[in-house]
């Protein structure tokens, strides 16, 4: 359990725990965050109520009201249990802080009041005057403003040089659909206590969700909202099935929005094109794509046996490697041929539309035969092997027992294996050695490298193992001592001639 802790943390690592910052100084003490979720508790008690004031405008110097800065992010909450969404109910009228000034010094002051000020998605910091056409109201962040209804001393000072009255009024603003951000709609609608969904992984103009189930109920919602939120996105889908198939694709909904599947997204630089229902695509690999990547040189050899539609082949053809890419879904493998001239690499990779093993039997074999027949003290290039079909590719290992002929006499120059396999072990590093171990039969220990891609689920890892196929396993029949000391090859008789002491 140890190990699997220290596993998630390593995973976790470039996720940080968000938290609101009160910034305070002598005379701005703002109210601790616990002091609020204390009063959104006691909010829910019977006889527990705010009453707003019906002025549009008013001076009042007294303290601010906990439950106004609540209020701030919190939608109506006659939308709680809403299943379709009704962006008009979201309507509310709250108050909030703000500071006079004159129009003519609008634009330096919001400079040096940045932090202090209201911003909302849609919301205009400053506003018009109803009773002075010669000024402004500034309208400030009340988490930002004192108990005491008054800005802190560098504010004050700020506003001495610019001959500003620091007098903070009170004024009645209007939020609607418009100016609230997603997860706070999704926490008002959804019932009490229950997780918010309001990540989602982006491919061109199509948002991917995993909606739970206690979620589902307001999918379409979800999905609206999805939409409305972020510019560009115009369709949002849900999956509602695991990835068991022979092709990885898997069925999904459209939640809201266009049900159009053909999407172009761009990752480390490259485009790509395909129809996002019928292949594969995670961009929460984008990472590892690169890394394995940066392992490649110019010259070096690459062969993708899950090649899915490019985003290990392109971008190695683009850094001068050759490469061999194979897929067994027709529709990657339409897409693969797409991209490959849509980044102008089409006569850089040979692609194969065959079963990995097949693939590994027939092409790889083939080209591994050849380079390892040129390879030199002198031979910069190195060969990979990518196998990215975590379910099943260790399973594929075993094609690697007594693969090739012939008696290799140094080992530097091996092809390297890029294993992808998901975990659900305390250790899952340990884990996938292992199992990688049981199907080439032979130990790796000291011989092997696993890295964490990313967290799957909870208890479940995607972990990449990264090996030189030794020896004994790949060659049939393997160089001894004495052996390494005789003539190359090609002065060597072949094995049905008779050697001189025969004749």
């Amino acid at each position: 359990m140890g190990m699997r802790i220290l596993w998630r943390l390593y995973g976790y690592s470039a996720r940080l725990l968000k938290t609101k910052l009160f910034r305070t100084t002598a005379s701005n003490t703002s109210f601790p965050e616990v002091w609020l979720l204390l009063v959104q508790y006691f909010e829910r008690v019977p006889g527990f109520f705010w009453v707003v004031q019906r002025n549009s405008f008013f001076t009042m110097p007294e303290i601010l009201e906990n439950k106004a800065d609540i209020e701030l992010y919190t939608p109506h909450p006659e939308v709680r249990g809403m299943t379709t969404l009704d962006r008009a109910a979201f309507k509310r009228t709250i108050v909030v802080p703000v500071l006079k000034v004159k129009k003519e010094v609008i634009n330096k002051l919001l400079k040096s009041l940045k932090h202090t000020t209201l911003q909302r998605p849609g919301l205009k910091r400053v506003i018009d005057d109803p009773k002075d056409e010669d000024s402004r109201l500034v309208l400030l962040d009340p988490h930002k403003i004192s108990a005491e209804y008054s800005l802190g001393e560098s504010e004050q000072e700020i506003l001495k040089q610019f001959s500003i009255d620091p007098q903070v009024s009170k004024y009645n603003l209007e939020l609607t659909y418009d100016h609230f951000k997603t997860e706070e709609i999704l926490r008002a609608v959804l019932p009490e206590g229950q997780d918010v969904t309001s990540g989602f992984t982006r491919i061109g103009h199509i948002a991917h969700l995993n909606l739970r189930d206690h979620q589902l109920p307001y999918k379409h919602l979800i999905g609206q909202v999805i939409i409305d939120k972020n510019p560009g996105i115009t369709c949002s889908v849900n999956k509602i099935n695991i990835i068991d198939n022979t092709y990885r694709n898997f069925q999904m909904e459209v939640l809201a929005g266009e049900a159009n599947m053909i999407t172009k997204t761009r990752e480390n630089y490259i485009t790509y094109e395909f129809d996002f229902s019928k292949v594969y695509w995670n961009s929460r690999l984008s990472t590892e794509h690169g890394r394995i990547i940066e392992l490649l040189k110019p010259g070096d050899v690459l062969f993708d046996v899950f090649a899915g539609v490019g985003p290990f082949a392109i971008p190695a053809a683009k850094k001068k490697c050759s490469v061999f890419a194979n897929d067994l879904n027709p529709e990657s493998y339409k897409w693969l041929l797409h991209n490959c001239k849509l980044n102008k690499v089409d006569k850089k990779i040979k692609k194969f539309n065959m079963d990995g093993r097949d693939f590994l039997l027939g092409p790889v074999k083939e080209e591994l035969t050849k380079e390892l027949s040129l390879l030199t003290k002198e031979r910069k290039n190195t060969l990979h092997i990518v196998m990215n079909l975590p379910a099943l590719a260790i399973e594929f290992l075993d094609v690697f027992k007594h693969f090739l002929d012939g008696k290799p006499c140094s080992t530097d120059l091996l092809p390297t294996v890029h294993c992808y396999s998901f975990s659900k072990h305390d250790n899952p590093a340990k884990d996938v050695q292992e199992r990688a171990e049981a199907f080439l039969e032979t130990s790796l220990e000291g011989r092997c490298s696993t890295h964490l891609v990313r967290n799957v689920a909870p208890n479940k890892e995607m972990m990449c193992i990264s090996f030189r196929i030794p020896a004994e396993v790949l060659f049939k029949k393997q160089c001894t001592q004495e052996e390494s000391s005789v003539e190359p090859a090609s002065k060597r008789l072949r094995p049905n001639e008779d050697s001189p002491e025969e004749k």
